[in-house]
Order: C-alpha cells, then sequence, then structure tokens
C-alpha cells in the first residue's frame, strides 16, 4: 500500500469548517451543469459542497442527499458478518470488504455489488479522515471518481460503502505478476481517465494529495475512477496561493516542495500524477528498496532519463514491447518530465495534462492503424533492418525520421544537463535525506 507519512505543521487553515461558515462562502458554491459525456473533465457536481464538522452535522446535511445512511447490522449482513473471506484489501484505514446490499439486507433494496470500507478504531486514520471521504465523495459526481453509495455511523462504528470495481486496483493491475499484464493502449486510458478525474477536482477547488496507483480501482472495462479521499483539501480561497497544513500522503508520490513546507496547491497533485505516469510507463513501484540503492526512488533514477530517446526506450517496461509508437512514447514521457519538474510553476494544469493525453491518444490510434496497413512485420517502434537515412527510406520510415529530429531537437535544448523549460533550483528539495524526520506508517 505504500509507505504513509505524517509530519505535523503548523495549521493555518482549519482542515473541517463549520457547515453554515462553507455554506455562506461564495468560493464553494459549484455551479450547476447538465450532465455531460465520460470524457468532459467538468462532470456534472453538486450544487453546494457543505463541509460537516462532526457526525451530527453529517446525519442533518445528508438527510436528502442522494447517499444511503445504513445501519451496522445492515453492514454485517451485507458482508456475511464480516467474514475473512470477503476481504479485499486493507490499508491505514482499515479493512476493505466486498459485500451485496438487496432485500435481504434491506427491504425493497435493488441488489448491489459494492465496497465496504471499516474505519480501524486503532488505525491511524480517524474520523477526520471519515468525514472528508462523506463530505467531498457524498456530494461529487462524476465519472472518474468512485461513486459512495452510503456510509455507517452506528455508535462507534464508521464504514463507507462503496460501488464494486471488479478490476480491482491499478497498483494489482500494474505490480502483481499474477495478473494479465496491462497494454500499452490501456494503461493510456488509464492514465486519461485518472486525469479527467483530478482536472474535475481541481475545478471544484478541492486538492487530491494522495494520488497513487492504490487509490485508483479500475471497473471491468479498465475505466478508472479515483477513491480515497480521506486526505482531501479544499484549494486555495480567494487572495492565497496555497493551503498551509499537516504534510500527509505517501513517500514517493508527494511533490517535493509539500514535503518541505507543508504549502499545498494544485500542482502538488500534479507531481504525484506524474510519479503514476513514470510507473506505468517503466513498469516500476515509486520506492523499490529490491532494487540497487541508486534506483530505489523511480523518479530520481528515472526522470533524467526520460529527455534522452536512446535511454528513455531501453526503459521502458518491457511487457509492452511492439505496442506503441516511439514518437508517441518520447510525447507521453516529456510528459511525465514536466509533471515531475521541481519547480511547481513549470508543472502543467491539470487541465493541460488531459488535453495532450487525449491528443496522444488520437495520434497513436492514427498512426498504429496507418503500421498495421502496412507491412505487418514491423512492430510499432522498432525501426527496420538495413534501413539508411537517405530520402527514399526516409519515407518508407516516418517513425525513425520523426524519433531523429526529436532527438536533434531535444539535444539542442540541453544547457548543462537541464532543460530549458525547467528553471534553475538552487538544490534538489526531493532528495534520500527527506527520510530522516518522515515518520514510516
Amino acid at each position: 500500500m505504500g509507505s504513509c507519512f505524517s509530519v505535523e505543521k503548523e495549521i493555518q487553515q482549519p482542515d473541517i469548517k463549520d457547515a453554515r461558515e462553507v455554506a455562506a462562502s461564495p468560493s464553494k458554491v459549484l455551479p450547476n451543469k447538465p450532465n455531460t459525456p465520460q470524457s468532459s473533465t467538468t462532470d456534472s457536481a453538486s450544487n453546494v459542497v457543505i463541509i460537516s464538522k462532526n457526525v451530527k452535522d453529517l446525519r442533518r446535511n445528508m438527510v436528502n442527499s442522494n447517499v444511503d445512511m445504513f445501519t451496522y447490522e445492515e453492514m454485517k449482513l451485507a458482508t456475511k458478518h464480516f467474514r475473512p473471506d470477503q476481504v479485499l484489501g486493507e490499508g491505514g484505514f482499515g479493512i476493505v470488504y466486498k459485500g451485496v446490499i438487496d432485500g435481504n439486507v434491506r427491504p425493497g433494496y435493488q441488489t448491489t455489488r459494492v465496497a465496504i470500507k471499516e474505519l480501524d478504531p486503532e488505525g491511524l486514520q480517524g474520523d477526520r479522515e471519515w468525514l472528508a471521504e462523506v463530505n467531498y465523495l457524498g456530494q461529487l459526481r462524476h465519472p472518474n471518481l468512485v461513486k459512495l453509495i452510503g456510509f455507517c455511523c452506528d455508535d462507534d462504528h464508521r464504514l463507507l460503502v462503496y460501488e464494486y470495481m471488479v478490476s480491482g486496483s491499478l497498483e494489482k493491475n500494474l505490480f502483481t505478476r499474477v495478473s494479465a499484464t496491462l497494454t500499452w493502449s490501456r494503461r493510456m486510458k488509464i492514465a486519461l481517465d485518472a486525469a479527467k478525474g483530478l482536472a474535475f477536482l481541481h475545478t471544484a477547488k478541492i486538492i487530491y494529495r494522495d494520488f497513487k496507483t492504490s487509490n485508483i480501482l479500475l471497473d471491468a472495462d479498465f475505466n478508472a475512477k479515483l477513491s480515497d479521499f480521506g486526505l482531501a483539501k479544499d484549494g486555495p480561497m480567494a487572495g492565497q496561493t496555497h493551503v498551509s497544513t499537516r504534510v500527509m500522503g505517501t513517500y514517493g508520490y508527494a511533490a517535493p516542495e509539500y514535503v518541505m513546507t507543508g504549502h499545498l496547491t494544485a500542482r502538488s497533485d500534479v507531481y504525484g500524477f506524474g510519479v503514476v505516469l513514470l510507473e506505468m510507463l517503466i513498469g516500476r513501484r515509486a520506492m523499490d528498496k529490491s532494487r540497487p540503492s541508486r534506483e530505489h526512488n523511480l523518479v530520481e533514477w528515472a526522470r533524467p532519463l526520460l529527455n534522452h530517446n536512446k535511454k528513455l526506450l531501453r526503459i521502458l517496461d518491457p511487457r509492452m514491447e511492439g505496442q506503441y509508437s516511439t514518437k508517441v512514447a518520447i510525447s507521453v514521457a516529456k510528459l511525465a518530465y514536466q509533471c515531475l519538474s521541481q519547480n511547481p510553476r513549470g508543472r502543467p494544469v491539470m487541465s493541460e495534462v488531459v488535453e495532450i493525453l487525449e491528443g496522444l491518444q488520437t495520434r497513436g490510434s492514427q498512426e498504429e492503424a496507418m503500421l498495421q496497413s502496412g507491412s505487418g512485420s514491423v512492430t510499432l517502434y522498432e525501426v527496420p533492418k538495413g534501413s539508411s537515412d537517405s530520402p527514399t527510406n526516409a519515407q518508407k520510415n516516418p517513425l525513425k525520421c520523426d524519433s531523429l529530429r526529436d532527438a536533434k531537437a531535444e539535444k539542442s535544448k540541453q544547457t548543462n544537463g537541464r532543460s530549458k523549460s525547467e528553471p534553475p533550483m538552487e538544490c534538489d528539495l526531493y532528495s534520500s535525506s527527506l527520510d530522516t524526520g518522515l515518520g514510516e506508517i
């Protein structure tokens, strides 16, 4: 599940606000929008995000919502009394069970497969994170956010009921050897779906704060949805540039400036997206102590190679061999490079990321169709043997010609090993020395 950390910082803005204050705040009013196709990055949100400060507020605010309130007895029936064979996984919040809510659980209820997460009272997360999850997922709707069906807050019991995502997490599919390999096209579709979900949250002034492979869930068709909003945070208010808060998240995915200062912005999420995109490209975990020491941190090891085309092609996940065009792979790597900039201002915003990925997906499909209509013996990224740089052969093999031009252009942009597009930094904020002082969970 990754190594989590929680470093206490001075909190200049409360995490949970009084419901009356938030309801009266213009910045929390989200526009009424009609339902739009799944490709939209700003699908219909709630009218007003009302942040409940405690369970009493929550019960009052959710009375007329589309989220169901369940009893603990109903949760026991849905999970067959929390039988061990119903366990889907376990994280910092607690254990997640698969279950079914039907007429036997609640008379008249339409049969629904669900995932039920039970808060561990002795765990690392508590009421604050549980409330945040209900506050955000209970009121925001988007095709790329996991749907919260209901919750339970009987006595000391705290449970959350989600739609069941049959294909599990991106982490399981990407790194578990027994699962089928994710193809290049499927990985790019997952990246685009996740980017849309993150872009939607940013339009709603919400910072996700814990973007990682284990929090991206996949349905039967491998559509991706973001889950686990326990660490989500309201973005900066009018006139502010950031939110100062406790440093919380998963080591290896957190932005360096956030780890160093506790200053949180939407660009912090963009960094996390870059880490996940890099994991999908390389096929390695963000942190892997089983690798040689210089390769423990994926970003530190791989990011310098993303702008060197030959080196990049050597480190791409070999399980995707023959599934992509060189030009598109290089473009995706450049996007990851920008998202992982040490300077937050050097990173694109998520709406730009969505546009880039949509364009690359279209271009990749066109190039694949073009290549498949030609010689079937040539893979999508290999240069045919015996080819030369003559004009005649260049016309026959446009991908090689494009790659050489990209490589030459990229080489001319390099100055002392740094891209001109990235402002120079006085020091490397995200060094291995950050292990000191971070409580590993």
